[in-house]
C-alpha cells in the first residue's frame, strides 16, 4: 500500500526545484521520496542542521585590510586579462538557465 503526502509550498519554489531536479535528471517527487528514504537510513535529516554563524554571511568581515587589498587586485589583474564577465551577462545566463 502507498500512501500520498501533500505539502504546500510557494510557487516559486515548486517552479525552481522542478528546474533544478529536472536537471539532475529526477523529478520534485522522486527528490522528495529520495530525502525521505536517506532519512530513515539515517535516523535524522540526511544534511546537517545547524544556525549560520556571521562569518558565513559577512565572510570578509574576518579578512585583515592587507588581504582584502590583494584580493581586490587580484580581481583587477583577472579583469585587465580578461577573466572577467559584466555582471548583466551573468545575471542573464542565470535566469536563462534557472528560469528566474
Amino acid at each position: 500500500m502507498a500512501s500520498t503526502i501533500q505539502v504546500r509550498v510557494d510557487d516559486d519554489l515548486k517552479r525552481k526545484s522542478d528546474i533544478l531536479f529536472k536537471d539532475l535528471g529526477t523529478d520534485t517527487t522522486s527528490a522528495i521520496r529520495m530525502f525521505l528514504t536517506q532519512a530513515v537510513a539515517n535516523n535524522g535529516f540526511p544534511f546537517e542542521i545547524r544556525k549560520n554563524d556571521r562569518t558565513e554571511y559577512y565572510p570578509y568581515e574576518i579578512m585583515t585590510e592587507e588581504e582584502m587589498l590583494a584580493k581586490l587586485n587580484r580581481s583587477r589583474e583577472h579583469c585587465q586579462d580578461g577573466r572577467c564577465r559584466e555582471a548583466d551577462k551573468v545575471v542573464s545566463d542565470l535566469r536563462g538557465k534557472y528560469g528566474l
